[in-house]
């Protein structure tokens, strides 16, 4: 296939994957810049959203379809349409706490962090740093990619969750494959060994 043929489909990838970043900014980060008021749960109206992305030129033609097209074409389950509502399922920076219920996590999750910062956190702990929540992977891979995000040199923690949860530490599922913590005290954290 010429690139002029696939040209539209990576136009609309791009808009989609900006569009996504742009969710972000409105339903985790900084709802108050376009007016919105999210509620306990996180949740704020469709066509709340659809007249603040309206108000930008590049937005101006976004549908609530345009919304669950980047729902759909996620890699990551990181919003959720219910009704007329949307929100986002994880990932807050806000200052108001979005209210979440307590689950039996999986007994072992797994964090990804910048190497050099794992003597630190192995005496603090994980912390949620500008988050709401501590984000803990069911997997390797994942929590990989999201360590890679801010760190070259990855290091993965193991979390043994099983007996954290029996402590008291409270887990909340963020999607499929994220569960938060309001933080996880070091005894809970093992380093994976190294190749």
């Amino acid at each position: 296939m010429s690139n002029a043929r696939n040209a539209p489909t990576r136009d609309r990838r791009d808009r989609r994957i900006a569009l996504s970043k742009e969710l972000a900014r409105m339903l985790r980060h900084r709802p108050d810049r376009y007016g919105l008021e999210l509620d306990d749960a996180g949740w704020v109206a469709v066509d709340e959203v659809l007249a603040a992305l309206s108000r930008h030129r590049r937005w101006s033609d976004v549908a609530r379809e345009d919304l669950a097209e980047v729902i759909r074409g996620s890699d990551k389950r990181r919003y959720e349409l219910s009704g007329a509502s949307i929100r986002a399922l994880y990932g807050h920076s806000t200052s108001g706490r979005i209210a979440r219920t307590a689950q039996r996590p999986p007994s072992t999750l797994f964090h990804g962090t910048a190497t050099h910062t794992v003597s630190e956190i192995l005496t603090t702990g994980l912390l949620p740093m500008r988050r709401q929540y501590v984000h803990l992977s069911t997997d390797r891979e994942t929590a990989t990619q999201v360590g890679g995000r801010k760190a070259v040199d990855v290091a993965i923690l193991e979390v043994d969750a099983a007996a954290a949860h029996e402590a008291g530490v409270e887990f909340f599922r963020g999607n499929d494959q994220i569960w938060l913590a309001e933080s996880v005290p070091p005894r809970f954290l093992h380093p994976e060994a190294r190749d």
